[in-house]
């Protein structure tokens, strides 16, 4: 069997010698034939010499020699990346003293002030989502860094490689006692009172990874292992004397606590984060985004290996030679939930070891970074509750030059990153499960738009009709005034209760205002379509959203939402679908506006109640005694009963002075005896109505089945001087920018598209630009209509100038004499 083995291997080794001949010598096939013809002269007609044996042996050996010393430089070169990648060659120690003097210089006046600011907003968001049970509500009343900053690489730095991912390593050593964070607690029970927290020192060390990604373009940081963590506390009140912290135990142990979980959580490895180095600074601050998230499939799932136990594999070898490990578990329940903030989606159960979903889903981000962690589980037919086996994590970042950063950890804790250019563009990862022995999902990622708080949108959607300016600014800073209409349109996919029955209502608030829609009777798709006033608010508020089911015993919660409204620019409304959190399903249609509040000292509202009809009838015989009570801010009004109808009139007139206040109208059935009854309700619109022109209109009253009221409205003022309208002027200037601004990026994408070779989308991207290019052109001549109009007034204004001015000195010329 030996002897067999060795002439089954000599044969092959001899068969593939001859095929690496053929390779590097293609005209041996011709030459072997002229040696055997020279061979069977010399054999049978007449001899030669012995030369020709020994020039062949020769050649041969020659030959085997350099194909032998060929395989061994390539096995010593595959040894060699193998060591390379699997031992990280570390590079010798660089000293980095001029660093740490740089930074020295450049701390005080320049990185003191700019992380200060950055680091402040992101404490303050932090300490209102988590706070010691010793404290009922806690601020920020100021944050400072001090004038000392970290060192960095104090014993040198050096250089590691991963593969072919280079990490530089340094260590890090913060230990600053002129820290000044203070915080203004209100403490709970037993210790009543406010109290002031001074962060005054702080203490930080450990060994700092440095990541380039993306060419360059940015790169990721986190430490080694936890790092060390002191930090200094001092408590007050007012101008008072400092006291010890033991006045108040474990408020300084919390504040490490929360701190050092933050750091493991976000940048301990394998946890990173990422610091962007765009060409571009377009200097926009993001609020907000929207992001489609499509879960497309997994491979080499097995229950076995998720779940912790050796997994049981199929192996089998290929053509090559190499061991392939197949996973087969058909029988394998599985489905993704998708969590961004507190937003969760679930896709199908699909069966087997690599399931397909491909399930789309709209996801909100409410800060310019977020982490999208996805989470495998199996559902078993005969199981209530679900089994966890594995989870990964997608982090997304906005980029100051309009584009989007992701990335992941990969196989061995290895880095994956993707950049997205513009807005629309599909962005695909295959993400390995974490901490287990097999398991990858593939996820599709496409961010629609970001939205930023001078009111302009980083969007794929280049419609003027419904989105705002892309590059525009917001003509009103926050909190000038201005009013913003809220309707909220439709839903779709509401969680009913057990028994699949859905009757949803919302309740709204921003600021302190709160609302309430209707309800919408057995539909999990319900249309609204009731607006609704709120006065603007500044700082960054938030509109929240609360989804509820009706029910007799009780209200069941079936989502909430959170909707940024900075930077919103009048005369463009917003239409976008929310997400509903906290639940697995649902979604809210809403329209933003924002209107000027036009409303003046001088001038008032007068409102005409004219008529009813098809009212709902409030009394058992049939009919209504109905009446009008009006509400205009805090000012209440109301009209005269009509008795025994379904169809009043009032003719009655009411006036209010005009500051901008929602007018809101309630029909009631008046009773003698027992509380008066609603018959519907509705808000009037006034705020965009000319001066001196009066609206009739017949308004559908909510809350009811049926009924409408008949009103009349005018904005009176009793003086418009009339002037050059150089608010068009500026509005027609925003929106040429717009539009250039839209082609502008056209162009790029349409760059883009002309290098991916994509010949359906390069129809569809001319075709939008020649539209905007018409679009510039009826702008460009608005413009210059503008344009003559305006120095037309100028001439006008000029000759009444110089005709008084020569008027006036006629009239001063007889009075000289």
């Amino acid at each position: 069997m030996v002897g067999r083995r060795r002439s089954v291997f000599n044969v092959s080794e001899a068969l593939e010698f001859l095929n690496h001949l053929l390779v590097d010598n293609p005209l041996l096939p011709f030459l072997i034939p002229v040696v055997l013809a020279v061979w069977a002269v010399e054999r049978w007609i007449f001899s030669l010499s012995n030369w020709v044996p020994l020039v062949v042996a020769v050649w041969a050996t020659i030959q085997y020699g350099s194909y032998q010393r060929r395989i061994l430089v390539e096995d010593l070169n595959k040894k060699w990346k193998q060591v390379i990648q699997n031992t990280s060659p570390i590079t010798p120690l660089e000293h980095c003293e001029w660093l740490n003097k740089l930074l020295m210089e450049i701390w005080p006046n320049y990185m003191n002030t700019k992380l200060s600011s950055r680091f402040s907003s992101i404490v303050e968001k932090r300490i209102k989502h988590r706070k010691s049970r010793l404290i009922e509500k806690i601020e920020l009343q100021g944050f400072s860094l001090g004038s000392c900053p970290p060192v960095l690489g104090l014993h040198g730095t050096r250089w590691t490689a991963m593969g072919d991912q280079k990490i530089m390593h340094l260590g890090f050593d913060w230990d600053t006692t002129d820290l000044s964070i203070m915080l203004l607690a209100k403490l709970a029970r037993p210790l009543l009172g406010t109290a002031r927290i001074v962060i005054n020192s702080l203490h930080i060390k450990g060994d700092l990874l440095l990541m380039p990604i993306l060419d360059g373009k940015a790169f990721l940081y986190s430490f080694l292992s936890t790092p060390e963590v002191r930090i200094g506390v001092a408590f007050g009140s007012g101008g008072s004397q400092s006291l010890p912290a033991t006045e108040l135990p474990g408020v300084s142990s919390w504040l490490v606590k929360l701190f050092t979980d933050t750091l493991v959580r976000t940048m301990v490895e394998p946890r990173r984060r990422c610091y962007s180095l765009p060409a571009v600074d377009l200097r926009k601050k993001p609020v907000s985004g929207v992001i489609y998230v499509t879960v497309i499939s997994a491979s080499k799932l097995s229950r076995s290996s998720l779940k912790g136990s050796p997994p049981r594999r199929q192996q089998s070898y290929s053509v090559d030679g190499t061991l392939e490990e197949h996973f087969d578990d058909k029988y394998l329940q599985t489905f993704v939930e998708v969590e961004l903030g507190e937003l969760t989606r679930r896709t199908d159960v699909r069966v087997g070891s690599s399931p397909r979903w491909d399930s789309l889903f709209n996801m909100v981000l409410h800060e310019d970074t977020g982490t999208l962690r996805l989470h495998l589980y199996e559902s078993t037919p005969s199981n209530v509750k679900y089994d966890y086996l594995a989870s990964c994590e997608i982090k997304m970042k906005y980029v100051a030059d309009d584009s989007t950063t992701f990335w992941a950890i990969g196989p061995n804790s290895s880095i994956i990153a993707k950049h997205a250019e513009y807005c629309g563009k599909e962005v695909e990862m295959v993400v390995p499960f974490e901490g287990v022995n097999s398991g990858e999902l593939i996820v599709r990622l496409v961010v629609k738009e970001w939205q930023f708080t001078d009111g302009s949108h980083s969007s794929n959607n280049f419609s003027l009709s419904s989105q705002p300016s892309l590059y525009g600014s917001s003509n009103f800073p926050s909190g000038t005034g201005r009013k913003i209409i809220l309707t909220v349109v439709e839903g779709k996919d509401l969680t009913g209760n057990r028994s699949g029955r859905c009757d949803p209502y919302i309740k709204l608030q921003y600021g302190k205002v709160p609302q309430r829609t209707r309800t919408i009777a057995h539909s999990s798709c319900p249309t609204w379509n009731q607006k609704f006033e709120f006065d603007e608010i500044g700082g960054g508020e938030y509109l929240k959203i609360k989804c509820y089911n009706e029910e007799t015993f009780g209200d069941d919660n079936i989502g909430n939402a959170r909707v940024s409204l900075e930077g919103l620019v009048e005369g463009s409304i917003r239409d976008v679908w929310v997400p509903l959190e906290k639940v697995n399903s649902g979604e809210l249609r809403l329209q933003l506006e924002v209107v000027a509040n036009t409303g003046s000292g001088n001038g008032w509202v007068e409102l005409v109640l004219v008529e009813a009809r098809d009212l709902i009838a409030a009394d058992l015989r049939g009919t209504s005694d109905p009446y009008v009570r009006v509400q205009y801010g805090n000012l209440k009004k109301r009209t005269k009963v009509m008795f025994k109808t379904l169809h009043p009139q009032w003719n009655q007139t009411l006036e209010f002075p005009d500051d901008g206040s929602p007018l809101s109208l309630y029909v009631k059935d008046h009773n003698a005896l027992l509380p008066t009854s609603s018959i519907g309700e509705c808000v009037v619109e006034y705020q965009r109505l000319p001066p001196n022109q009066m609206a009739d209109k017949w308004i559908p009253l909510q809350g009811v089945r049926r009924g409408e009221i008949h009103v009349q409205i005018t904005r009176k003022v009793p003086e418009v001087h009339r002037r050059a309208s150089l608010e068009s002027e500026s509005s027609s200037l925003i929106k040429a920018h717009q539009v250039s601004s839209q082609m502008k990026q056209m162009l790029t994408k349409l760059q883009t598209i002309i290098e991916d070779g994509n010949l359906d989308g390069l129809s569809a991207a001319v075709s939008e630009l020649e539209s905007l290019e018409d679009m510039q052109e009826e702008y460009m001549v608005q413009l210059e209509t503008e344009q003559m109009l305006l120095l037309n007034k100028i001439k006008e204004l000029g000759q009444e100038f110089f005709n008084s001015s020569s008027s006036s000195s006629l009239s001063r010329r007889p009075s000289r004499s």
